[in-house]
């Protein structure tokens, strides 16, 4: 979250900037850019509204132009209810979390969004790479700013949230001679406490090795698996040892 921008353009309540500062806060971005806003965006209003989330207001820079707002960003989507000839190819928030989230790690991604009447003109989506669309119900299809803003975030904070899973989850591929020392550890101790036939030992060995290698071991899950054969080798001659004493 720290590589994306929420840029607000000519924003119109002092409420509303607090607010947008407030969910910024909540899903962990800091990095907020007004272009020509109200006069009173940074009021006891605006301040109360914000919270603990005041900071955010307090840092965010005040530029002329969104092309100014933009000057270091490598990547902007614009958000926009109005459909043209010039507004197609519209992506859903979740869509376009998608692709923020697809960029290179020092990339600057900015979220522009627009005026509480009217949002984007024309001119500033010029400036944006791709659109980003709320569907919303059409008997009254505009959000209030902050409210959109929430829905954006939530989702760039949600997938980034699954990409970080997904790499804790991801553990390193076990190499081939340490899976394969672990099989024939496996076929040892198999045939020594007499579940393998001696005579065909491959035969239910092979399936194992199919179960196994649609898994994918891991470094960590050959290791437990060579402490389980290690085991069962301790029990199996304990076994034979009180067996023969007999």
């Amino acid at each position: 979250m720290d590589n994306i921008s929420v840029v607000l353009v000519a924003p119109q309540g002092p409420i509303n900037v607090g607010a947008v500062c407030r969910c910024m806060m909540n899903f962990g971005c800091a990095d907020l850019r007004l272009v020509n806003p109200c006069p009173e965006y940074r009021s006891l209003k605006a301040r109360r509204m914000a919270l603990k989330a005041e900071s955010i207001l307090t840092h965010a820079p005040v530029f002329q132009t969104l092309q100014q707002a933009l000057a270091d960003c490598h990547l902007a989507f614009g958000t926009t209810r109005r459909f043209g000839k010039y507004r197609n190819a519209f992506l859903s928030p979740e869509q376009g979390a998608a692709h923020a989230l697809a960029q290179s790690p020092g990339s600057r991604v900015a979220f522009v969004f627009g005026r509480e009447d009217r949002g984007l003109h024309t001119s500033e989506l010029d400036l944006c790479q791709f659109f980003v669309t709320i569907p919303t119900d059409g008997a009254y299809a505009s959000m209030n700013l902050s409210h959109a803003v929430s829905l954006v975030l939530y989702e760039i904070h949600k997938g980034s949230m699954d990409v970080a899973r997904a790499s804790n989850d991801q553990q390193e591929s076990a190499q081939a001679a340490d899976v394969e020392n672990m099989f024939q550890h496996m076929r040892r101790t198999l045939l020594a406490a007499e579940y393998l036939d001696p005579q065909n030992p491959d035969h239910v060995l092979r399936a194992f090795r199919r179960l196994f290698g649609r898994a994918g071991l891991s470094d960590r899950e050959v290791r437990i698996l060579q402490g389980l054969w290690s085991r069962i080798d301790w029990i199996e001659e304990q076994r034979q040892q009180l067996s023969g004493s007999k």
